[in-house]
């Protein structure tokens, strides 16, 4: 009986690696506040504790492609529109990647606050080779410098960013 448990464990986790190690590749879209389309993933926790987290996913409107990171928790708006600085990433590579801030928006009545990060050509092939390991954001006032240990999904804005650039390619055949 023992074995035929820890034969149905060990199947029930090869079975969701295998699952989680081939994620899908669903692409959402939204009109941003610009009233241009926007293409994204759903957001992922890159790092979660009771005190503060750290979502994001990649977005493009199909000419850039901006990194979107959800922290919480989050100034409120006067203070949070002053967030200006850029995001540095530590990669596996051991390379770090430094992003320019490109907005700051408050979406969902208030209740979240999205920063986006414009990712250069440079920094494509970065992220597209490497997982993310730490990311580090100003948070300016009292609070300063936050430093988020990725934690959770290290390798997701890896994939997002491969597989939209798939979805372009395949575009492109198309056409």
């Amino acid at each position: 009986m023992k074995t035929i448990i820890t034969g149905s464990l060990i199947a029930v986790g090869f079975l969701l690696t295998t699952i989680s190690s081939f994620p899908q590749c669903q692409i959402l879209n939204r009109v941003s506040p610009d009233g241009s389309m926007q293409y994204y993933m759903e957001p992922v926790n890159f790092y979660w504790t009771s005190a503060k987290s750290l979502k994001g996913c990649i977005v493009t409107d199909r000419e850039s492609y901006f990194l979107e990171l959800r922290p919480l928790p989050f100034p409120e708006r006067p203070q949070g529109n002053k967030l200006k600085e850029s995001l540095i990433l530590k990669l596996s590579n051991g390379s770090n990647c430094e992003l320019k801030h490109y907005d700051t928006r408050y979406v969902e009545n208030d209740t979240v606050m999205e920063m986006l990060y414009l990712i250069s050509k440079e920094d494509m092939d970065y992220l597209l080779n490497s997982e993310v390991m730490e990311a580090t954001i100003d948070m300016m006032g009292t609070e300063g410098i936050r430093t988020y240990l990725f934690k959770l999904h290290k390798s997701a804005l890896k994939e997002q960013l491969g597989c939209f650039l798939r979805e372009e390619e395949n575009k492109k055949r198309k056409k």
